[in-house]
């Protein structure tokens, strides 16, 4: 199979979809692997590194998608990308196409097949967006704490404070994968953390390992405005797969909120869970909503690409290499992991959740 790897063009966005390993591992099992000049730098993977494992290197975007039968990505195509899309191709990357109606049509009017990252989906668990939201989870309190700087807009607290004083309250919206490297995180920075969930099982589980450190509490919409309006940084980490994340923090809520309190959200890829969410960039990251500042990056992991890069990487090459041998169909059909991850193929929507997402019809993978 020909393989396409095009540099990223998502603003601010560093990572690349494939590194030498995986190059080298594709070239094994006897593909063309064609990697766009310069895909890898701003993730410290340099051209060469490429070439010695087996890459052909190509000048422009332009060649590296019309040369591949499947293109491998970080981000969701952007409008600039949506004319290199066509029905004898096959797309493995982020989409999150429930929040991307613009995006869902260009793919269903150009019939290409596209494999979503954060879809693909083993038991209850989504192993190629896990590490992305472990990064994410991870720089949250990070940029939380960076944007509680009065200079940058915030309260002027320090997330951990100093003896005599106190330290940050930080609410965690989610005990999922990134909820939960947010907690982490924030915990080591010495801020007081509170986690809601709606599962009492993980929120025991989450009490259990942090032995009482971590306040937990069964979330409902009460219990998040209480949360919300007393904490000095908001994380929202929830997800539904495939679907809208859901808004549990309004507008109302914010308007009480502490002048200067930063609120994170993590699911803006999916829609964002504050009702005031909308998209920024690493270049501007945030907006303020009455006194509070609001940070909503949709590529966050973007900003630590050479981490960002291998993890993600770690965990789809088993994935990719599965397509590139069988076929997307073939590979799908010998893998239940692989076929929920199925979004978009010949003008037709396959995942549950973009189609209510966007009022569209659901088509049967089992019919393929």
């Amino acid at each position: 199979m020909r393989i396409g790897i095009p540099t990223e063009v998502k603003d601010s966005e560093a990572r690349v979809a494939i590194t030498p390993p995986g190059v080298k591992a594709l070239v094994d099992n006897g593909h063309q692997v064609f990697v766009q000049a310069g895909a890898g730098l701003l993730s410290g993977i340099k051209d060469d590194e490429y070439l010695a494992v087996g890459a052909e290197m190509l000048p422009d975007a332009q060649s590296t998608w019309s040369s591949a039968e499947m293109v491998l990505k970080v981000k969701e195509p952007v409008a600039s990308e949506y004319g290199f899309l066509r029905p004898d191709l096959t797309l493995f990357t982020f989409l999150h196409l429930a929040a991307e109606k613009e995006l869902t049509q260009a793919l269903l009017d150009a019939g290409t097949t596209s494999i979503a990252y954060e879809t693909v989906q083993v038991g209850r668990q989504l192993p190629l967006l896990a590490p992305m939201s472990e990064v994410a989870g991870r720089l949250a309190p990070q940029m939380g704490a960076s944007t509680l700087q009065k200079n940058n807009g915030g309260l002027g607290v320090l997330l951990g404070g100093v003896p005599g004083t106190r330290s940050a309250k930080v609410v965690v919206l989610g005990g999922g994968v990134s909820g939960t490297s947010a907690i982490e995180i924030s915990l080591g920075m010495g801020a007081q953390v509170t986690v809601l969930d709606t599962s009492l099982p993980r929120l025991r589980e989450l009490d259990a390992h942090y032995g009482g450190r971590l306040n937990t509490i069964f979330s409902n919409s009460l219990e998040v405005e209480k949360a919300v309006t007393d904490a000095d940084l908001v994380i929202g980490a929830v997800l539904i797969p495939g679907a809208k994340a859901p808004k549990l923090v309004t507008n109302e809520m914010v308007k009480n909120m502490r002048e200067g309190s930063v609120l994170v959200d993590i699911a803006i890829d999916q829609g964002g869970c504050f009702e005031d969410s909308r998209p920024t960039t690493h270049h501007e990251p945030t907006f303020r909503v009455h006194g509070s500042v609001f940070y909503c990056v949709t590529n966050m992991p973007g900003a630590v690409p050479h981490t960002s890069t291998f993890a993600l990487t770690n965990a789809t090459m088993p994935y990719v290499v599965k397509l590139a041998n069988l076929g997307w169909k073939e590979a799908i059909k010998s893998d239940e992991s692989l076929r929920l991850g199925l979004n978009t193929h010949s003008g037709e929507v396959y995942n549950l959740g973009v189609a209510e997402a966007h009022g569209l019809s659901l088509a049967d993978s089992g019919n393929l």
